[in-house]
């Protein structure tokens, strides 16, 4: 460091050290300063998932389609997974199954190569597909953009806050068991923004899935979105419903409790953690607190940045990177 820079960098201390006094502490962790080296680089740890590996516990999550500006956010995200080895899921594909779209901005084959790929269905459509008993329609929708497997999302408070939602008369339960009874492709299932309880848990995790995705409350609340959309008194009377669900952390205890119970067999493969993930802090504390395989997800923020360009996201996920390294040199979780 030359003696400029040490100057500058002396005088911003001393500008900066009455802005920078910190009475609280992320009490999740338990950090060791003096065990480890330092290493300013990006975290790197291969990570299987299913057949396919990921370089970085963070799941690129099923975000927009069929939009506008749909291609280029996509296409960025599309991207940056491939740069970093990452996975992506895509929002939902329900137009593709219309033999007429031509599903541009889903076809990422090309630009994501071998890094995993899923196309993304909503049980009211497969629902509707099942009572047709046609699988087909999936088999050809995940085919034309080259997908690995489907995306399961599973939404019934977002669906009832809708003005136009959908109904459907089987359980979602049932209609993933219909999908996993033919499925030669792997199979993952998310909520979309309320989580789901105990009960839901096990049952998702006792079935042959790749991964559970929670979908936790605390990220984009779809319902919320949904009920602000309504022009009609209930906007009003149901806007306490909008808060129904379930955090992340306890979610990470639930699929723990499960996981412990010698009764119950857990075929699920791995969980992602989704909803209420801010930063690379909170992905680290839920995927060392979970004791199956787990990699965590942030979807308002790669949209975010996905808007803004390239090099933006990428600039986002190198600092997500680099905080996971930090991460995992100094800190342990608190359990």
């Amino acid at each position: 460091m030359s003696e400029s820079s040490l100057h500058k960098r002396k005088s911003d201390h001393i500008d900066l050290a009455f802005l920078s006094q910190v009475a609280e502490n992320d009490s999740r962790f338990i950090y060791e300063p003096v065990l480890s080296g330092l290493d300013r680089g990006l975290f790197k740890s291969e990570i299987s998932f299913g057949s396919k590996v990921l370089n970085a516990p963070i799941w690129i999550s099923s975000m927009t389609g069929g939009a506008h500006k749909a291609l280029l956010i996509n296409t960025n995200l599309a991207k940056a997974a491939k740069y970093f080895k990452l996975g992506m899921g895509l929002g939902s594909c329900r137009s593709i199954l219309d033999p007429n779209n031509d599903c541009s901005d889903f076809k990422l084959r090309e630009i994501i190569g071998e890094q995993p790929l899923f196309g993304n269905l909503g049980i009211a459509q497969l629902n509707d597909l099942m009572l047709a008993q046609d699988s087909n329609s999936v088999i050809t929708m995940l085919n034309k953009i080259e997908a690995d497997g489907l995306i399961i999302h599973i939404n019934p408070l977002q669906e009832w806050f809708q003005p136009e939602g959908d109904s459907y008369q089987n359980s979602p339960l049932e209609v993933i068991k219909w999908v996993l009874s033919w499925a030669e492709f792997p199979v993952i299932v998310k909520e979309v923004g309320q989580g789901m309880g105990p009960k839901s848990i096990s049952a998702l995790l006792q079935l042959p899935l790749l991964a559970l995705d929670f979908g936790a409350l605390g990220g984009t609340n779809f319902s919320f979105l949904e009920n602000q959309r309504r022009e009609d008194l209930r906007k009003d009377e149901w806007k306490e419903a909008v808060k129904i669900g379930h955090t992340s952390y306890e979610m990470v205890q639930w699929v723990n409790e499960v996981y412990q119970n010698p009764n119950i067999q857990v075929r699920t493969q791995n969980i992602i953690v989704s909803g209420g993930v801010k930063s690379f802090l909170d992905g680290f504390y839920f995927t060392q607190q979970l004791e199956i395989p787990s990699i965590y997800a942030q979807a308002s923020q790669m949209l975010k940045y996905a808007l803004q360009g390239e090099k933006e996201l990428f600039n986002y996920i190198d600092s997500q990177l680099q905080g996971l390294n930090m991460a995992h040199q100094f800190l342990s979780i608190k359990k």
